[in-house]
């Protein structure tokens, strides 16, 4: 009786976890850096490239860092809302990634430049140190320079409304 019963039990362990992994959405991949200090880094700026884009660049204050290419279909579609972003003060970190410098440059002239400081990513050793899979992608980082939460993809107004915007109202009633 039980040598008979124990394919039915296979079936509906093998049922349950298939239901359980249908129901998981497949954008949402963990980063093993959510809670974490950024890492450490040091890029040449995109504008500037005597000058450099920095961790300690991004403590004291609530940070986005957002990973994007000028070749990034993705990131053409984000950037129109990164520009309302800044304007309003969002205070926003780039990593131009394994991009050509003058293709990046003129992206942002045709477009606008949303962010505070760009950094040059030409091999992409930065984006992989912080996980980047493909871009773009966005991290909001504390005031101690803690990554807090990570956006797959663009940056779209409901993950602003409904995530990211009170993250960083939170945030920024934390200390220093």
């Amino acid at each position: 009786m039980l040598r008979s019963a124990i394919p039915l039990i296979i079936f509906i362990l093998l049922a349950i976890l298939l239901y359980k992994g249908l129901s998981l959405d497949p954008r949402e991949i963990p980063s093993p850096l959510l809670g974490k200090p950024a890492p450490e880094f040091s890029l040449p700026q995109l504008q500037k490239p005597d000058a450099q884009l920095n961790k300690q660049m991004l403590l004291g204050k609530v940070t986005l860092v957002n990973a994007w290419a000028s070749w990034c279909v993705s990131c053409r579609s984000e950037h129109h809302l990164l520009m309302s972003l800044a304007k309003d003060g969002v205070q926003i970190y780039g990593i131009n990634y394994k991009d050509a410098k003058e293709d990046a440059l003129s992206y942002l002239s045709q477009l606008g430049n949303p962010y505070v400081i760009n950094g040059h990513d030409i091999s992409g050793r930065v984006g992989i140190d912080w996980g980047v899979v493909a871009t773009p992608e966005s991290f909001l980082v504390d005031k101690k320079g803690v990554i807090r939460y990570k956006q797959f993809g663009p940056i779209t107004a409901e993950a602003w409304t409904k995530s990211i915007a009170p993250l960083i109202a939170q945030l920024n009633k934390e200390p220093g």
